[in-house]
């Protein structure tokens, strides 16, 4: 999560270092006991459910067939079933029937698999109910494992070819941030927790694991963290109001119905505003963090900048990176709900029904809120991290700043201005003298052409 900027910044003043710590710190403790009180002791254990026995098999043969005639329907029109038919030969790799080959029906029906040979598959064994020694078996899907396994071999291997060490980190603080939600949120949530209360916190959790391992502890990380944090306590707060004003129960989705069909203890409402805080916070994290490197890479390359006018300049860099994380957000959402989006263009209701039905008003809410919580999130830790990184500038009786004189004493910045010491003064005769007299004769092989040697400094008669 986060852009990477590898030019480390300077470091901050050590009162600006104690003020950070003095923040920091507290808020680290504040959110490690609020985890130890909330951690679920008692989250319930899924029931074990009576689940046939699963296999593994490789296909060896497929044998098509022509499907038989169905039953002739009450109309009276016989009808063919729906293929494809015929019979596949699996050979087994465990279970009873390790080694032997068996032979299944060809998968048919809607979601289905398209087996071939070759493909490694799952079996589910069928007991007749009349004669248990007769058994047959289904294919129920494919193995995915395998080529899960080497789909996230790449991921990482391509993480840590770019970024290096920071390419480690950032898997680290990967791992942490589906830690902290497996064992934390999620069974909490499970438990009776509030779901607002457990992603505030887990949010919290994960925002300063994965900030400080990915990005370094240092002044402009902390920056970021307060700049996260505080953007999504915004978050938090326009979902709680957003949600209240569009009167959302959280049953929008077949998924809600179908969770509170088995813990109907779970406040569906909260976990709505659980997950937008959830989802922000990755995008958060990138704002944030890119808007303080942007500050801290705009005041070292303009170090004459006043704090106004690195304020203007990096908060037009987090327009531009708005401009176009506003529409990756609004394209994740509607990746994830393309399903959903199609059922507008299969619904006969009017347009304005269909939005305003909870289904559809509950994506709309939930991209609304992210966004602005990530244009909040912009001023917020651009003027955190413009404070921090001019800290120490030696302020002016006019409300501008200066930085402290280099070490020859020979330039001062004020403001946008930089003034140099003035030259020395020179009697106007012998400046007019030096340039009316004669060219030396001083010519070596370095220089034939008459010009001065290189080394030479053409100032010292002025």
């Amino acid at each position: 999560m986060g852009a990477d900027h590898t030019r480390s910044a300077p470091p901050a003043p050590p009162g600006v270092r104690r003020i950070l710590i003095v923040t920091v710190v507290p808020l680290i403790l504040v959110t490690l006991v609020a985890a130890i009180v909330l951690w679920p002791r008692d989250a319930p254990r899924p029931e074990a459910a009576d689940e046939a026995p699963r296999y593994h098999g490789t296909v060896t043969r497929v044998v098509t067939e022509a499907c038989p005639p169905n039953p002739v329907v009450p109309e009276g029109t016989p009808t063919t079933a729906e293929g494809p038919c015929g019979t596949v030969t699996v050979r087994v790799q465990d279970g009873p029937d390790a080694g032997q080959e068996v032979q299944t029906p060809i998968p048919a029906g809607p979601g289905a698999p398209r087996v071939s040979a070759g493909d490694d598959i799952i079996l589910v064994p069928l007991i007749d109910p009349e004669d248990p020694s007769i058994s047959t078996y289904n294919i129920a899907e494919h193995q995915r494992g395998m080529s899960l396994i080497w789909l996230a071999v790449l991921f990482a291997a391509a993480i840590v070819a770019f970024g290096r060490l920071r390419g480690l980190a950032a898997l680290a603080g990967l791992a942490a941030s589906f830690a902290i939600l497996l064992t934390f949120v999620l069974p909490g949530i499970s438990a009776g927790q509030p779901p607002l209360v457990m992603a505030i916190v887990g949010s919290a959790l994960i925002m300063f694991v994965v900030l400080y391992l990915t990005h370094g502890v240092s002044a402009q990380t902390s920056v970021a963290v307060l700049g996260t944090l505080g953007a999504l306590v915004i978050t938090g707060l326009l979902g709680l109001a957003a949600t209240s004003a569009t009167h959302l129960t959280g049953f929008g989705s077949e998924d809600a119905t179908t969770l509170f069909m088995f813990r109907a203890d779970v406040d569906l409402h909260g976990l709505l505003l659980a997950g937008i805080i959830i989802g922000s916070l990755g995008v958060l994290d990138d704002v944030t963090v890119t808007q303080a490197a942007a500050v801290t890479e705009l005041s070292h390359a303009n170090p004459n900048f006043s704090r106004r006018e690195l304020y203007r300049s990096a908060t037009r860099v987090g327009r531009a990176h708005i401009a176009s994380v506003v529409n990756t957000i609004v394209l994740a959402y509607a990746g994830a709900s393309l399903p959903l989006l199609l059922l507008l263009t299969a619904d006969s209701r009017a347009l304005g029904q269909i939005v305003t039905s909870e289904f559809l008003a509950q994506e709309i809410v939930r991209s609304v809120v992210a966004t602005l919580g990530l244009i909040a999130a912009v001023p917020l830790t651009t003027a955190l991290a413009v404070m921090v990184t001019t800290a120490g500038r030696r302020p002016r009786p006019d409300g501008d700043e200066r930085r402290t004189p280099d070490g020859d004493g020979q330039t001062a910045t004020t403001g946008d201005r930089t003034s140099r010491a003035p030259r020395p003064a020179t009697d106007r005769a012998e400046a007019l003298r030096a340039l009316s007299s004669p060219r030396t004769g001083n010519t070596s092989p370095a220089a034939p052409s008459g010009w001065p040697e290189p080394d030479r400094s053409t100032d010292t008669t002025w």
